[in-house]
C-alpha cells in the first residue's frame, strides 16, 4: 500500500524523473488515441468538412489557385477577419502543396498534442504530483473532444495551445514564453489578449489579511510592464484598421435581428432571462463543460482548508493564485464583453475557454489528492488481503470515472459534415471557375468547399455582426426567394442580370406552401418569404418553376441545377 501511494501520489523532487515520464507518456498516449479517433471520423468519406471549417477554410483554396472565388463577396468577407496569424499558417502549409481542407483536418490533432503538453507542465508547475497532471491533461482533451473547438481547425482552435502555453510561462515567471505566447494569441486569437493582460495586472494584487495588498516586488512591475507593452503592441493594428464591411452591430441593432434569435443562424438573444444569463451558449455565464467529471475541480477550494485531513494540500504552489486570477480576469470580460456588445465579440466565450483550463486543472489536482487521503485511510486497514481489495476497487472506480468519454458512443464528437451528392459537386467543379449558384437549398453550403465555386447566400455564411457584410447579405436573400417565386420574368431576369448568377439550385420541394414552414431560418427574411407563401397557396406558378423543364442542366437526389441564362431567353 505505501508503495501504491508513493508511486501515484507521491510529490516529485526533479522534473525528469521516471514517474514524470511515465505520466507525461501516458498523457501523450491519451491525447494520440483520442486524435486517432477524431482522424478515423474525418477521413471516413470522400467529401467531409467541419461544420465550421466551411464558413473559415473554404476561401483558403486561392491560396492554391488565386482565380476561385473572382469578386466573391462571401470568401471576400471571410477573408477579411481571419487574423493574420491563422491565415499564414494555410498560406504556408499550401505553398507546401497541402490543401486547406486537408490541413484543416490535421491541425487539430497537433493542436491537441501541444496543449496536452503545456497542460501537463502547467499542472506541475502548480502541483508536483505527475498523477494530477495526467489526469489533468486527459480531461482537458476529453473536454476539447466534446465540443467543436479545436476539431473546428478555425482561429480559435488555435487558443488552447497558446493560451494553456501563455498560462504555463507565466507560472514558471517565464517573460520571454509569456511575452512570444500573448503575442502569437494577438496573431491568432486576439480576444484572449485581453484575458492575457488582465492577468498581468492581477499578479501585482493579492488577498492579505481581508484587504487587498499590492506587490512589493520591483521585478513584478517590470514584468507585467512588458507583458502588458506586448499586449498593446499586437493589438494596436486591430485598433487601427478599418473592415469595409462595418460597423460592428451594436446592441440596439442586435436586439431586432432574426439572426440572433433562436430559429436564427447565431442565436444570442432568449425569452427567458435565466436562460440568457447563464446558460445561453453565446451569452450566459455558465458553460455547458463536459465530461460532468471535469466540475468536481470546484471542491477543490474546501479541500483546501482542511491540510491536516489531506496532507497532499501542502504541496500547492502560491502559483495557483494564476487559477484564481484566470476567474476573475474571465468574469471581468464577460461583464465588459456584455456591456459593449458586440466590440468585443460574445461574452460567453471568454468564460466557457477559461472556465475549461481551470477547471480541467483544479479537477486533476482534487482527485490526486483524494485518491492520496483514500490510500492513507485505507493503510489502516487490518490485513493485506483488504487493503489490496480496498485499494483496487478505488482504483477501478477512479479510472471509470476518468475515462468514461471513451465509452460514449458520440465521443469524440467532431460534428464533421458528410458531403452527401458527390455527383453535384463534380458536377459544379467542371463549369467556369467564376460560376455563381444562387439558392435557398441547405446544400449550396457544401458547394464552396467540396466545388470550389461561388454561392451567392447560404445560411452557413449568414454572419450577423458586421453590419454592412449582412446588410447586403440580407438584400441577397430577399432578392432570391423574390426571384425564385416570382410569376414575373422581368424579376428573374433582374436579379440574375444584376448579380450575375450562372445556376440556380432548387430542392424539388421547394414549390410546396409547406417548405417556408419546415425552414424557420427563410421565415425571418420579409416581406419577401410571406409573399412566396402566399403566392403558392393560391396555386400561383412561379417563373422559375415553369422553367425548370426546358432549363435543367442536372439533377441528383430531390435537387434541380437550373441554367439561369436559359430561363432568362427567349
Amino acid at each position: 500500500m505505501n508503495y501504491l501511494r508513493k508511486f501515484l501520489t507521491a510529490p516529485i523532487s526533479y522534473r525528469l524523473s521516471p514517474v514524470v515520464i511515465f505520466w507525461f507518456s501516458l498523457s501523450l498516449t491519451f491525447a494520440v488515441i483520442y486524435g486517432a479517433m477524431v482522424l478515423q471520423k474525418a477521413f471516413s468519406a470522400e467529401y467531409m468538412v467541419q461544420d465550421d471549417a466551411r464558413q473559415h477554410v473554404f476561401w483558403m483554396q486561392r491560396f492554391l489557385n488565386p482565380d476561385l472565388f473572382p469578386n466573391d463577396y462571401i470568401a471576400d468577407y471571410f477573408q477579411s477577419v481571419a487574423p493574420a496569424g491563422y491565415t499564414a499558417v494555410y498560406r504556408g502549409m499550401a505553398r507546401l502543396g497541402i490543401e486547406p481542407l486537408l490541413l484543416s483536418k490535421l491541425l487539430p490533432i497537433a493542436l491537441a498534442l501541444i496543449t496536452t503538453i503545456y497542460c501537463f507542465g502547467l499542472t506541475l508547475q502548480l502541483f508536483p504530483v505527475p498523477l494530477a497532471a495526467f489526469i489533468s491533461s486527459v480531461l482537458l482533451n476529453q473536454s476539447l473532444w466534446m465540443k467543436f473547438d479545436v476539431v473546428s481547425a478555425t482561429p480559435r482552435a488555435f487558443l488552447y495551445p497558446l493560451f494553456v502555453g501563455f498560462l504555463y510561462y507565466l507560472s514558471r515567471n517565464q517573460l520571454v514564453g509569456s511575452c512570444v505566447a500573448i503575442a502569437l494569441l494577438g496573431l491568432f486569437y486576439p480576444q484572449y489578449v485581453f484575458i492575457g493582460s488582465a492577468l498581468f495586472l492581477l499578479r501585482l494584487i493579492s488577498w492579505q489579511s481581508g484587504r487587498i495588498a499590492l506587490s512589493q516586488n520591483r521585478r513584478d512591475y517590470l514584468f507585467s510592464a512588458i507583458g502588458l507593452t506586448v499586449a498593446f503592441a499586437v493589438m494596436l493594428p486591430y485598433a487601427f484598421k478599418t473592415n469595409e464591411y462595418g460597423p460592428v452591430l451594436t446592441a440596439a441593432d442586435a436586439v431586432t435581428s432574426p439572426e440572433l434569435w433562436p430559429g436564427g443562424r447565431n442565436p444570442f438573444y432568449h425569452e427567458n432571462p435565466f436562460y440568457f444569463w447563464f446558460i445561453g451558449e453565446r451569452s450566459g455565464i455558465l458553460p455547458p463543460l463536459l465530461p460532468p467529471l471535469i466540475w468536481v475541480g470546484i471542491f477543490l477550494p474546501w479541500v483546501c482548508r482542511y491540510p491536516s485531513r489531506f496532507p497532499l494540500v501542502s504541496q500547492l504552489s502560491p502559483a495557483l493564485q494564476l487559477l484564481k486570477n484566470l476567474i476573475l480576469a474571465a468574469v471581468l470580460m464577460f461583464i465588459t464583453s456584455h456591456s459593449v456588445l458586440f466590440k468585443l465579440h460574445l461574452p460567453s466565450r471568454y468564460i466557457d475557454h477559461s472556465f475549461r483550463i481551470v477547471l480541467a486543472v483544479a479537477t486533476g489536482i482534487l482527485i490526486a489528492i483524494l485518491i492520496d487521503w483514500a490510500l492513507e485511510v485505507l493503510t489502516s486497514f487490518s490485513g493485506q488481503g483488504k487493503q489490496v481489495m480496498a485499494a483496487g476497487m478505488m482504483l477501478f472506480f477512479t479510472a471509470a470515472l476518468v475515462f468514461y468519454p471513451n465509452y460514449t458512443p458520440s465521443f469524440p464528437r467532431t460534428n464533421y459534415r458528410p458531403g452527401p451528392l458527390p455527383d453535384l459537386y463534380q458536377f459544379f467543379q467542371q463549369q467556369p471557375q467564376d460560376s455563381l449558384i444562387a439558392s435557398l437549398s441547405g446544400e449550396a453550403n457544401n458547394l464552396p468547399t467540396f466545388s470550389h465555386r461561388s454561392i451567392l447566400v447560404g445560411r452557413e455564411y449568414a454572419i450577423p455582426y458586421h453590419q454592412g457584410y449582412y446588410r447586403e447579405f440580407s438584400q441577397r436573400m430577399r432578392d432570391v426567394i423574390r426571384a425564385q417565386y416570382s410569376g414575373e420574368k422581368t424579376v428573374v431576369q433582374g436579379v440574375i442580370e444584376q448579380y450575375g448568377i450562372d445556376f440556380w439550385l432548387i430542392e424539388q420541394s421547394a414549390f410546396e406552401p409547406g417548405y417556408f414552414s419546415r425552414n424557420r431560418w427563410l421565415q425571418q427574411y420579409q416581406p419577401e418569404a410571406n409573399e412566396a407563401v402566399a403566392s403558392l397557396e393560391v396555386g400561383n406558378m412561379p417563373f422559375v418553376a415553369e422553367a425548370i423543364a426546358r432549363c435543367m442542366v442536372f439533377n441528383t437526389g430531390d435537387l434541380w441545377v437550373v441554367q439561369s441564362q436559359c430561363m432568362i431567353n427567349d
